[in-house]
């Protein structure tokens, strides 16, 4: 998409822009690596959502190893106009009224300087590429990046690209400044072109993939991804395309299967608990989540079935228990969550198991307001005592705090708890019960 010089002042006195320095790496790929690891990282879904505090700076210019100076220009029309500059003065043996234009006798460093200090400047009047190459050079030279930047957008409205690539290759500096300047701005075809030119092929790759931010509709958005699959990504990148691709268009299926039945009114979960959201375009973080909530019996060959979405994306056993636990505890669905962790062995004997730690287990049942005599059912499978012991007196199971105290034998704690309890309740009669008793040899 090409720029205009509107577009391009836009850009210079707009606060969305992130300032570029030579300190960031320059790391689409080290971004895109953390896009997948959030997307199949499910441990913090459960806790209340946090909104991403998108800083939004001005652009300084300011890279690595260079300073801005205090009195940069404030538009980029002070630096770059169509029409000259004019800097006039009286000329000595000239009439009265007739005025010599001094800008043109300004050296590529006079201008430079000039710029840095945010004084208006035309640069048209550098018209051969040995000229305008050495006002680059002299902009580099000066570590000012809002300068370098302010040179190289007059570079791109009077070379041809190839010509600009060309000297670009071997001026590091002020590469880094262009690529920098074409992602903020959005031109993605010169940005495409750029990275092709220097065979940079995982960057060419990387800024042909971002641009399905910019389709809105989803099977627009699901052709486009696949042609992504394929580009010369590094190989853990290549897994994350090819699972953005498919899951997207699992989330197109599920969306119109379940728009059709909620709008029909004749399936409980939906009329009980009408959808929010579009499924479309969440990570799979939230895909998971909501197959565990509207869709958690249905047969493992349906794209909507969870245990489907655990094989085909290869979800942890951990991370699936997690989110499963999370979306039948919401509903209240008691006899899923025990499902959810009984086993049986190979004789048919079943025990309870969970991969997460029963005192986390206790911790999201307890937020999705389970009854006490479910709670302290997982309390009790808490295998440290003394964790047992606090999340058990946190949540007031009493029951779990009196057996545990009576098979400590610890006397003294248990009648400190006595206090806690409600006068003439249930449990103080149970504690007055243990510690009347002879049959108990106590420690203390």
């Amino acid at each position: 998409m090409n720029r205009t010089k509107g577009d391009e002042e836009e850009y210079w006195n707009s606060s969305k822009f992130k300032a570029f320095t030579f300190d960031d790496e320059d790391d689409e790929l080290s971004q895109l690596k953390e896009s997948k690891r959030a997307v199949n990282s499910l441990r913090d879904f459960v806790d209340d959502d946090d909104d991403d505090d998108l800083e939004r700076v001005s652009w300084s210019g300011e890279p690595v190893g260079s300073r801005t100076r205090p009195g940069s220009f404030q538009s980029l029309s002070d630096a770059l106009s169509d029409t000259p500059a004019k800097s006039y003065a009286p000329e000595l043996g000239r009439p009265k009224g007739e005025y010599r234009d001094y800008s043109n006798d300004w050296s590529p460093s006079d201008t430079v300087r000039r710029l840095r200090k945010g004084k208006v400047c035309s640069l048209e009047r550098f018209r051969s590429l040995q000229d305008k190459l050495q006002l680059l050079e002299e902009a580099v030279s000066m570590h000012d990046g809002n300068v370098i930047t302010a040179v190289l957008i007059f570079l791109k409205r009077t070379l041809s690209k190839e010509i600009l690539f060309r000297e670009l290759e071997v001026r590091q500096v002020a590469l880094r400044h262009l690529i920098h300047f074409l992602k903020e701005i959005g031109d993605q075809k010169l940005l495409l072109d750029l990275f092709r030119f220097l065979d940079r092929t995982e960057e060419l790759a990387l800024s042909h993939y971002r641009e399905h931010l910019n389709i809105q509709d989803p099977d627009k958005r699901k052709e486009f991804l696949k042609t992504c699959v394929g580009l010369p990504f590094s190989a853990e990148d290549s897994a994350h395309i090819q699972d953005h691709y498919m899951l997207l268009e699992r989330q197109i299926i599920i969306e119109a299967i379940d728009r059709h039945l909620e709008s029909a009114g004749q399936t409980e979960i939906f009329r009980k608990h009408p959808r929010k959201a579009s499924i479309l375009n969440m990570p799979l973080v939230t895909t998971l989540f909501y197959s565990c909530f509207y869709h958690y019996t249905e047969a493992e060959g349906t794209f909507s079935s969870p245990v489907n979405l655990k094989k085909t994306f290869k979800i942890p056993d951990k991370q699936y228990v997690l989110t499963a636990l999370a979306a039948r505890a919401k509903l209240r669905a008691w006899n899923d969550v025990d499902a959810l962790f009984t086993t049986k062995n190979w004789l048919g004997y079943t025990k309870k198991r969970a991969p997460i730690g029963f005192h986390r287990v206790v911790e999201i049942l307890h937020k999705n307001n389970a009854p006490v005599q479910i709670l302290q059912e997982y309390v009790n499978l808490v295998e440290d005592v003394d964790t047992k012991l606090n999340l058990a007196t946190k949540f007031k199971c009493h029951d779990v705090v009196i057996d545990t105290y009576r098979d400590l034998k610890d006397r003294q704690q248990l009648l400190a708890y006595r206090s806690k309890v409600d006068k003439g309740s249930a449990e103080e009669e149970k504690i007055d019960a243990l510690l009347s008793s002879s049959q108990i040899r106590w420690k203390n």
